[in-house]
């Protein structure tokens, strides 16, 4: 069951809640019904408006339930946006953690199975799966990828692979056996060792398009004095590897 984003009209304040649910609040007390849908306006108890919409890929980043740091809805974009990732592909991703990237692809249409190695962590992500609507597209598994390299070999190749563990170099060495002709490879990673040693297993597996990018983005200051970029904020959040089978 899919959630839904509850905003009030008078301030920035958001709530996420399925048909069905209960929202308490100072502003009151809502029912939400089983047949909101998108663009619907409810009210409290005490006549506080508010409306009804529904879950974009930054909803999930701002309202998952969180086990750790997520990945940055940019660098999520830059993932989707390098690999071609669309409805369809079959995905296999490692280091699921909150799930944001998971919900994400989710979202778009693509099957994934991702690995968490923490089993709390991946009972959250299955929570969150499911608060997002993509429980039906995402499988979490509790596990370490690395040990079930042998089994995933053998079976239906996978469109892409996308990692945020620390072993992910293991996983890139074996790339060519899971990925179709064509499929990429991602791999985000916040140190600049894990992303040389990530880049040195890609050439050594013999994938092509090899590329490893940082990640940095600067916001904008705009006042009545003039515009500068922003003192405030995270300007750097990582390394991400792009890389796919070529032949």
């Amino acid at each position: 069951m899919s959630s839904y984003l509850l905003v009030h009209a008078d301030s920035d304040r958001e709530y996420l809640r399925g048909p069905g649910e209960e929202l308490q609040t100072d502003l009151g007390v809502l029912e939400v019904p089983d047949d909101v849908g998108h663009g619907d306006v409810l009210e409290t108890h005490l006549d506080e408006p508010f409306h009804v919409r529904r879950l974009r890929g930054p909803d999930l980043f701002n309202h998952f339930e969180r086990t750790g740091a997520p990945m940055m809805p940019r660098d999520i974009g830059l993932v989707i946006g390098h690999t071609g990732a669309q409805s369809g592909d079959r995905v296999l991703d490692a280091g699921t953690g909150t799930g944001v990237l998971s919900g994400y692809l989710g979202r778009i249409g693509a099957d994934v199975t991702t690995y968490e190695i923490d089993p709390e962590f991946a009972d959250v992500a299955r929570g969150n799966m499911e608060m997002g609507g993509v429980s039906d597209r995402v499988d979490v598994r509790a596990g370490d990828l690395t040990d079930e390299l042998d089994d995933l070999v053998d079976g239906e190749p996978f469109d892409l692979i996308t990692l945020d563990t620390g072993d992910a170099a293991a996983v890139v060495e074996r790339a060519q056996e899971l990925l179709v002709p064509g499929g990429h490879v991602a791999v985000y990673t916040p140190f600049v060792e894990d992303a040389r040693d990530t880049e040195l297993a890609a050439r050594e597996a013999e994938l092509g398009d090899v590329e490893t990018l940082e990640t940095i983005q600067r916001e904008l200051t705009v006042d009545e004095r003039g515009t500068r970029p922003s003192t405030a904020g995270v300007g750097h959040t990582g390394y991400l590897l792009f890389a796919r089978r070529v032949e």
